[in-house]
């Protein structure tokens, strides 16, 4: 696998909307997210997450610190990540887990009084499931039904000032 160097996590702007309307994901894929294009508009809460790499957008993920987050967390500072994507043309190079590594000092910065991310997986999904485990995610043991089947809710806590 290729390594990268060089990608960012940075907030939605209309700079990259013709980009992300070109978003593509294999079929198998399609099923677990949803493409960029659906969260044109957002609510209140929503945060809409840019991957970037060379001024390009690559991925894109959402952050909700709404209501839908107790439906997966008790805790008041966590915060939910949904529809993870990587442009299916430039997938297999490692952007993926290189934005998780990421998240975590985007957050701090952008939402510092945010101290978990939560996450829920598909069960059948494991290269997602490898993926967030590789970067500490773990399974909470909470499951949720999803549109396709069971999920697996996984969390990450964030350490704030070295905590």
């Amino acid at each position: 696998m290729k390594t990268v160097n060089h990608i960012k996590l940075e907030h939605f702007s209309d700079e990259y909307l013709d980009d992300l309307k070109s978003f593509e994901l294999p079929e198998e894929q399609a099923q677990f997210t949803a493409l960029p294009s659906k969260y044109f508009e957002v609510t209140e809460g929503q945060y809409r997450i840019v991957v970037v790499s060379e001024n390009e957008p690559i991925g894109f993920f959402l952050l909700h610190s709404t209501e839908r987050v107790k439906e997966y967390s008790d805790n008041p500072n966590a915060m939910l990540l949904t529809s993870l994507s990587i442009n299916q043309t430039k997938q297999g190079k490692g952007y993926a887990k290189q934005a998780m590594f990421l998240l975590n000092d985007f957050v701090k910065s952008e939402f510092p009084n945010c101290n978990e991310i939560i996450l829920a997986v598909n069960h059948k999904n494991i290269p997602a499931q490898k993926l967030y485990s590789t970067i500490g995610y773990r399974d909470t043991g909470r499951r949720k039904m999803g549109p396709i089947g069971e999920q697996f809710i996984m969390s990450l806590s964030l350490y704030i000032n070295g905590k």
